[in-house]
């Protein structure tokens, strides 16, 4: 199963926000806070993973367009020192759920950036 995720960044009051796409329903929340864009890639790929777990789904392919973000989560990157608990929080979602793999894609592939755009809502 394919799981996109995709974080995002607006001018305050906006500030952080992020979308998931799980079976064509995108679940998207803003107003996350003041952030960074990476920061809000995380939080976008911790939210994936959590409804992973959740809804018991697995195993599934978590796709995003941040490629700092997937290769960090994949170990293939040194993750910044601001970051170390969001892949802590990651690797142990990744733990308690089925099998989770992280893969990068193009940005007009994501999904989850398609309705982040588009300004869906939860």
């Amino acid at each position: 199963m394919k799981v996109f995720f995709d974080g995002g960044l607006r001018p305050l009051p906006g500030g952080m926000e992020t979308a998931v796409v799980i079976a064509g329903q995108p679940f998207v929340a803003r107003g996350l806070g003041a952030g960074t864009s990476m920061e809000a890639e995380w939080l976008a790929l911790i939210d994936a993973a959590r409804r992973v777990v959740a809804q018991g789904l697995g195993p599934v392919v978590l796709l995003g367009d941040a490629a700092a973000v997937v290769a960090q989560a994949n170990g293939r990157a040194k993750v910044p020192a601001a970051h170390e608990e969001h892949l802590a929080t990651f690797l142990a979602l990744k733990a308690a759920g089925m099998p989770m793999r992280v893969r990068h894609i193009g940005r007009s592939q994501n999904l989850a950036g398609i309705a982040l755009a588009a300004g869906h809502a939860r």
